[in-house]
C-alpha cells in the first residue's frame, strides 16, 4: 500500500516529528531522544546551534547549563560525529565506530602511528580528560592535508580515536573539547547489536524524527538524511518520487496545533535542502561563508516557521557587549498578515529575553 499525502499532510508530519507544534516536549532528554541528534556548531551569531535547537523546542525553561550537566555529569547525552545523541543510542552507533576510519589514507596513517596512538591513550589514562594541546605530538608520520588539519597530528589522532570509540569527548567549554578514554565516559553495560540490526534501528529512529523522508539521499559523513526501506511507502501530491513515512505519524493528521518558531540554520528541519524545497516550497541557504555583497538574507539568517509553513528569514545578531539582539532585517517571503507579523515579533522578543538581551533594530519598540 502506498499512502497518498497532500502537501499539507507532509508538512504537518515533518513539523510534528521535529517537535515544533504547540505541544512542547517536557525536558532536554525527551527532546534529544525524539530528535535522535542535535547539531553541534559553536558559531554564536545568535547562540551555539545545540542551544538554539533545544530552545526552539523547549522555550524559556531551557538553559545551556542543563545540557552541560546531562553531558558531563549525568552522562545521559553523548557527543559523536558532530551531534549530541541520547546515551541510549550508543549501542546503535557502536557498529559505525568499528568501521572508522573509512578512508584508506586515514587507515594507513593510523597504522603507521600505532606507537603514537598508544602514547595518546596512555596520556589520557594517566591525566585525562585533556585538551589536544596538552598531549605531546610524537607522531611517527605527520598528517598531510591541504586544509587546516595539516600537521595537526594530536588533533587528528584524537578525532580518529573518538570516531572509533576508543576515546570520547568528555566535556566542552569556551576553549573547545576535552577528550578522555571512552571507558570513563561511556557506560559499559549497554547491549551489543549486530551491524544489520543497529542499521535498521538507526533508520527507524531517523524516520521517526523526520516523519517523512526519501529512501535514498545524498551521502552524508556521519548522519544520513535517507531511511532505506523502513516505514511505509508514500506519495506526496505534486512531488515526484516515492517517500517513506513513519506509520505513527499518520495518526490524527487533522489535529495540528501550530506555533511560530525561529530556527537555527543547522536545524534538522531545514538541513535537507531538497526535502525543504519539495515539501515546504522554501528556499534557504546559510550565507555566512559568502562575501557580504553576495548575501540575500544575511550572515546568519534564521528560518521563520509559522505553523506548517516557512514564511521568511530573520537577519539578526546577538551583540553581547552592547546587550542587544540587533535585528537588521525581517525578510518576508510574502507579505505577513497581521497575526503572523505579531507572532514573529513576539518570538523575536522571546529569543532576546532567553539570550538576556534587549531588541534593537527593526523589531525594537
Amino acid at each position: 500500500m502506498v499512502h497518498r499525502l497532500t502537501r499539507d499532510d507532509a508538512r504537518r508530519i515533518a513539523v510534528r516529528a521535529q517537535l515544533l507544534t504547540a505541544e512542547r516536549p517536557a525536558d532536554i532528554v525527551e527532546t534529544i531522544d525524539a530528535l535522535t541528534i542535535v547539531n553541534i556548531e559553536p558559531t554564536a551569531a545568535i547562540a551555539p546551534s545545540a542551544d538554539h535547537i533545544l530552545w526552539s523546542r523547549l522555550g524559556w525553561p531551557y538553559q545551556p547549563d542543563d545540557l552541560r550537566r546531562l553531558v558531563e555529569e549525568d552522562r545521559a547525552v553523548f557527543e559523536w560525529g558532530g551531534f549530541y545523541r541520547p546515551m541510549t543510542d550508543l549501542p546503535l552507533v557502536r557498529p559505525l565506530m568499528r568501521e572508522r576510519p573509512q578512508s584508506r589514507e586515514a587507515r594507513e596513517w593510523l597504522a603507521a602511528n600505532d606507537v603514537f596512538r598508544r602514547e595518546v591513550l596512555d596520556r589520557l589514562r594517566a591525566d585525562g580528560p585533556l585538551r589536544p594541546a596538552e598531549i605531546p605530538d610524537t607522531a611517527q608520520v605527520s598528517w598531510r592535508s591541504s586544509g587546516w588539519t595539516n600537521d595537526r597530528n594530536t588533533m587528528q589522532m584524537l578525532e580518529i580515536l573518538a570516531a572509533r570509540g576508543e576515546v570520547a569527548i568528555a566535556a566542552r567549554d569556551a576553549k573547545g573539547r576535552l577528550f578522555d578514554l571512552a571507558e570513563r565516559v561511556y557506560p559499559a553495560d549497554l547491549a551489543e547489536l549486530s551491524p544489520e540490526d543497529a542499521a535498521r534501528e538507526r533508520a527507524e529512529r531517523r524516520l521517526g524524527s523526520l516523519g517523512l523522508a526519501r529512501a535514498k539521499g545524498v551521502s552524508q559523513p556521519f548522519e544520513p538524511i535517507d531511511v532505506g526501506t523502513v516505514g511505509e511507502a508514500a506519495e506526496v501530491d505534486g512531488v515526484p518520487g516515492e517517500w517513506r513515512v513513519d506509520p505513527a505519524a499518520l495518526d490524527d493528521l487533522d489535529v495540528f496545533r501550530p506555533r511560530t518558531a525561529l530556527l537555527s540554520p543547522f536545524d534538522r528541519l531545514v538541513f535537507d535542502r531538497d526535502r525543504l524545497r519539495d515539501i515546504f516550497g522554501y528556499e534557504y541557504l546559510l550565507e555566512m561563508y559568502k562575501p557580504a555583497a553576495k548575501r540575500r538574507w544575511g550572515y546568519f539568517a534564521l528560518p521563520i516557521l509559522d505553523g506548517d509553513r516557512f514564511v521568511g528569514k530573520l537577519d539578526a545578531k546577538a551583540d553581547r557587549k552592547a546587550g542587544v539582539l540587533r535585528v537588521a532585517a525581517i525578510h518576508e517571503d510574502e507579505p505577513f498578515p497581521g497575526d503572523v507579523a505579531d507572532a514573529v515579533d513576539a518570538e523575536i522578543r522571546d529569543l532576546a529575553r532567553w539570550l538576556g538581551l534587549e531588541v534593537a533594530g527593526l523589531a525594537a519598540p
